[in-house]
């Protein structure tokens, strides 16, 4: 584990994320309290819509329109 105190964190910012990609632990410290810790982020993969292989609706979740809320928006059909 590694902590420094906020002016070396900045100074030395570049090595200090090099060394949370390695996985070393790092605290960044105001007056020897640790305040915060560098951590890396996971990739998050968004997909919009349907992938290729899904149906175009799935009755278990999407079981059509409901008239009432169609009303609501749309008005008498």
């Amino acid at each position: 584990m590694i902590q420094v105190n906020v002016h070396e964190a900045k100074s030395q910012l570049s090595a200090l994320i090099a060394k949370a990609l390695e996985g070393e632990k790092v605290t960044i410290a105001r007056a020897g309290v640790p305040v915060v810790d560098l951590v890396v982020h996971d990739r998050v993969e968004v997909v919009y819509g349907l992938g290729a292989e899904e149906p175009e609706h799935d009755p278990d979740i999407f079981d059509g329109v409901d008239d009432e809320i169609a009303t609501m928006f749309y008005g008498a059909r």
